[in-house]
């Protein structure tokens, strides 16, 4: 018997056309363009998120926040009247929410999730108040009084490194989670480099601001005993795992389902503290429970991500070959250690992959993780990708400025061959397959450079000054067992299950354990089991998000869905159709090893039948079926890993031509281009849409987004008033180039490529304005790139040059 995989004869370089199999037909498999089918619900209103669940008796909660950012809580005065509808840290058994480390030095911090003895972010629930509707609530909630007495803030991480800091957590006598180094010997480089070239650095905090924030809806069914929790999450089985911690319940007591969720981003991976108050409050009053929350309660005291700052040097020859970086790099971890992923995360991860995708023989980095009095952080799209992809081109920028060539031929002369593929970088990252010189040459041509350069020399009519900016990354996706277990966190990814069942009329159910926020997975994994099956992706339906029904999943984050859900429904299915194989072969008098199965049918010598005609033999006339037939049916549940598991590395390259106005500090983004490879692409469709919403969130990045606080911790960003975001004016239409470089660890040869567009936008852009200013001397080294920081640094330069002039006249 073979399985007959159509189609995979016509996956090579996608041109941004339709494919298409034989005789013209539509490829409704691996590499089609197939509208997504959630889309149907969603157009028409039918989508179910968790502000949609209504359930009998549902009572509301609002929570007491602290209004400081560091304080002892002396007192929590509740009205008499109110006594029996507020809940405290004292009221409640529930154990505090811990997200440990295994790597040395990390220091362990406990997050309450009601506040005990101190608070230490704005924002940190106190109390909890249920009622009839949320307005009810909010009103008990405004009448509870806090006594606090508030302590000096750590609102700045490199103030927070400092002796004598004010101390988060004064059992660790100081404010660092963890230290990481990567050291080599760069003294003779340092010494011998005729081109060294330093930095600082610096990205804001951002919010992640999906469309729908997060919330959770619980109760407790008496009948099985089990608390049924809805949740906006994209990780629900890791969620079941922290609230079993947390509430002290058996997993098998807990069922957590993700309806549809509205946006996640990392932001919906963690287990928050109100879902874990809801849960608790859910079992003691013995009715459903709901919290919604609103868009201050996400910006000022939910999670952050993205505060970086680097001290970075780069040391080249004269014609622009890297021969080592050194960098000190620190993270603003926040006040908490969030489940699961800890607060080192971000920084453990700057020193493994700030290198990027460039071959050079010398490296140091050394990191921290600080605590600060600000909300925690967590792996935002792109994780710590999108700042060691605008500290490391930046720096690549500048050495090119130094050497007097083009950017992008620095990068050539330094960027992974092809011939060396697959490669181990200096931090051992495997690079599975790809052509990274190509890609950046492509951008390159499609920007038509040469073109820029002459626009630049014949100056604007109204005055603008014209850059063009190029920017180039690796995404390392679908992290396998032996990335995650290094890091001795609380979740660790394994096999990746899927289970498989045709239905009697010989549809396909799909259950899986991760969770879509957004990725048109009911889509792409029909059709992998199309490819497989031939089943039409109409007729097969996508269970997942519910730890009820699906298999158990470390959930949907690093861009490993297609990779590892995809390979599990492929295994999955290749093991229905060995099954159907036999039965068809016996219901045709056939020899099984002359069927094949494809089209939905299993095909002999002189005849096929169809998978719903098996189906009916198996369900409803077992009598007919082979006396050697497999006991399990039409249903299965595999596993699946890569052959090696570290993870692959899709990349792409971006490149930009902005307009800045040096009155007003405007940035216009006039053209933009990306060049990506994400191996095979099983949707190229869907695949536009994740880098378009990725671009659009790293231009945001870029000019717009920062969270705010100033010197007592207190949040400036409190409504999209003050959080500004990239709206359908701020982001250009984007040209997209599609490399298909084949992973040779997958199945398909596909690769993660869900957080690619987010990485690559702030540094292209401030490479962009940086050429622009380069002839005025000004530089920018902080993102976001605001008018008045552009406005800043040109009047710093003139004050500079003033002040020289004085000079000299003097």
């Amino acid at each position: 018997m073979t399985v007959d995989e159509a189609g995979a004869g016509q996956l090579g370089t996608d041109t941004g056309h339709r494919r298409y199999g034989s005789a013209g037909m539509t490829v409704k498999g691996v590499g089609g363009r197939l509208i997504r089918k959630e889309d149907d619900r969603y157009m028409r209103g039918r989508g179910q998120f968790i502000a949609d669940v209504r359930l009998a008796g549902m009572k509301d909660v609002a929570f007491v926040r602290s209004p400081v950012a560091h304080a002892q809580i002396r007192g929590i005065d509740i009205p008499d009247t109110l006594r029996h509808a507020v809940f405290t840290a004292g009221d409640t058994d529930i154990k505090p929410i811990r997200a440990v480390s295994g790597l040395a030095g990390f220091k362990v911090s406990e997050q309450p999730p009601l506040a005990t003895g101190k608070v230490r972010q704005v924002g940190e629930l106190v109390a909890m108040c249920l009622a009839g509707t949320r307005a009810e609530a909010e009103d008990i909630a405004a009448a509870v009084s806090l006594d606090l007495e508030e302590l000096p803030a750590v609102s700045d991480m490199l103030e927070g490194r400092k002796p004598g800091a004010p101390l988060l957590h004064e059992s660790w006598g100081d404010n660092i989670f963890l230290e990481t180094l990567v050291d080599a010997d760069l003294s003779a480089t340092a010494r011998t480099a005729p081109i060294r070239v330093t930095r600082e650095i610096r990205t804001a905090r951002q919010s992640m601001a999906p469309m729908e924030g997060k919330g959770v809806v619980a109760y407790w069914d008496s009948r099985l005993e089990q608390l049924t929790v809805y949740s906006s999450t994209q990780m629900p089985h890791i969620v079941r795992t922290g609230l079993s911690g947390c509430l002290g319940l058996d997993h098998g007591r807990i069922r957590v389902i993700a309806p549809d969720v509205g946006g996640g981003f990392g932001y919906k991976g963690i287990l928050s503290p109100e879902e874990v108050c809801v849960c608790w409050l859910a079992i003691k009053s013995g009715l459903p429970v709901r919290w919604i929350e609103d868009r201050r309660e996400h910006l000022i005291a939910g999670t952050n991500c993205r505060e970086h700052h680097y001290l970075i040097t780069g040391y080249a020859d004269r014609d622009g070959k890297l021969l080592g970086i050194d960098c000190e790099a620190t993270v603003d971890s926040g006040a908490y250690s969030a489940y699961p992923f800890s607060a080192c995360l971000e920084a453990a991860q700057v020193a493994s992959i700030l290198p990027g995708p460039y071959d050079f023989p010398a490296y140091r980095c050394k990191t921290y993780s600080v605590a600060t009095n600000k909300c925690p952080i967590l792996p935002y799209r792109g994780v710590a990708r999108t700042g060691v992809c605008f500290a490391m081109e930046l720096l690549i920028d500048a050495i090119a400025r130094e050497a007097g060539l083009e950017p992008h031929e620095v990068r050539l002369k330094n960027l992974v061959r092809p011939e060396q593929m697959p490669f181990d970088n200096i931090t051992k990252k495997h690079f599975d397959s790809g052509d990274y010189p190509e890609c950046l040459r492509r951008a390159v041509a499609a920007i038509d450079l040469p073109a820029v350069r002459d626009r630049q020399k014949r100056g604007e009519p109204d005055g603008r000054l014209i850059g063009v900016g190029v920017s180039i990354f690796c995404e390392q996706a679908a992290h396998g067992t032996s990335v995650y277990s290094g890091w001795g966190i609380p979740m660790v990814p394994g096999h990746e299950q899927a289970t498989a069942r045709v239905t009697p009329d010989g549809g396909l159910e799909l259950r899986v354990g991760i969770q879509s926020h957004g990725q048109g997975l009911e889509t792409t994994l029909a059709q992998v089991a199309h490819q497989v099956l031939g089943i039409d992706p109409e007729k097969i339906s996508v269970v997942h998000g519910d730890t009820g029904y699906t298999p158990y999943s470390t959930g949907t984050w690093g861009s490993r869905c297609m990779v590892m859900a995809g390979g599990a429904v492929t295994r999955a299915c290749q093991e229905i159709a060995r099954r159907a194989a036999r039965i068809g072969a016996w219901l045709m008098q056939t020899d099984e090893a002359k069927v094949t199965v494809r089209d939905g049918m299993v095909v002999g010598p002189s005849g096929s039948v169809t998978l719903g005609e098996i189906a009916k033999v198996w369900y409803l006339r077992p009598q007919d079926l082979p006396n050697d037939a497999d006991p399990g049916g039409l249903e299965t549940t595999a596993g699946y890993k890569p052959v090696r598991d570290s993870g692959t590395f899709s990349y792409a390259a971006h490149a930009t031509v902005v307009a800045v106005d040096t009155e007003i500090g405007a940035v216009e983004i006039l053209d933009y281009v990306i060049v990506e490879d994400g191996g095979v692409l099983v949707n190229p469709m869907i695949v536009d849409g994740q880098v378009y919403g990725g671009t659009a969130q790293g231009i945001g990045t870029a000019l717009y987004e920062e969270m705010p606080f100033d010197e007592a911790g207190q949040p400036l960003a409190s409504t999209f008033a003050d959080y500004l975001l990239p709206g359908p004016t701020e982001v250009p239409e984007l040209r997209i180039i599609h490399m298909e470089t084949p992973s040779p660890y997958t199945e398909f040869g596909v690769k993660g490529i869900g957080e690619g567009g987010a990485i690559g936008p702030p540094a292209a852009i401030a490479n962009a304005v940086n050429d622009a200013l380069r002839l005025l001397g000004a530089e920018l080294c902080v993102s976001p790139m605001t008018p008045r920081r552009i406005v800043d640094a040109i009047a710093a330069v003139k004050e500079s040059g003033a002040r020289r002039a004085a000079g000299d006249a003097a």
